[in-house]
């Protein structure tokens, strides 16, 4: 059962999936999603990448319909989607999975390495739109190096989708999200 907080993380995720602001998310907003992320640098149409990126969103609709439609109609409204809390830390092979892809495809420059502006695109992407990320990057980068390797940016990723702890600084990879030190 998801907690006030979880609640609140998932909400946001929530809004950023619902293309079309309907109240429900169905396999058209995870394809909206797909294009979105069809935008970047590194996710060029007919690539690996770009095949991995559709894939791996569209492969969350599949996972959100068998597990959690509970009504089966289709669409998935948000009391739905929280049933996922309980699932994620199930699926952290699959979680671990969508952080690679969605690393290669915001490492624009392929070092390796999301640097600060490579995290804002991750989190514009990942809303649609604009979103205020200040001091985000500083709780994210637990060795102060500046950037996010790949175990880094899998670890928080993990941590975004399976953590009820509001100080675990993945919890904020998507954007800023009120905790008792913020609040």
């Amino acid at each position: 059962m998801a907690s006030t907080f979880q609640r609140t993380k998932l909400l946001s995720m929530f809004d950023a999936f619902d293309a079309d602001a309907n109240g429900y998310l169905d396999q058209r907003d995870f394809q909206a999603l797909a294009a979105r992320w069809n935008t970047l640098p590194r996710v060029r149409p007919g690539s690996e990448l770009a095949t991995r990126v559709q894939n791996v969103m569209l492969g969350w609709w599949d996972h959100l319909a068998a597990h959690v439609d509970t009504d089966h109609d289709g669409r998935i409204d948000l009391e739905e989607l929280l049933v996922m809390v309980d699932l994620l830390p199930t699926m952290t092979d699959a979680v671990a999975a969508t952080a690679e892809t969605v690393f290669d495809a915001v490492d624009t420059n392929g070092d390796g390495r999301i640097s600060p502006t490579e995290h804002q695109t991750l989190v514009d992407t990942w809303h649609g739109r604009p979103i205020d990320t200040t001091g985000v990057f500083a709780r994210l980068d637990g060795d102060g190096d500046g950037y996010l390797d790949r175990p880094e940016f899998t670890s928080l990723w993990i941590q975004f989708w399976t953590s009820d702890t509001p100080t675990d600084p993945g919890n904020h990879l998507c954007g800023l999200l009120p905790t008792p030190d913020t609040a």
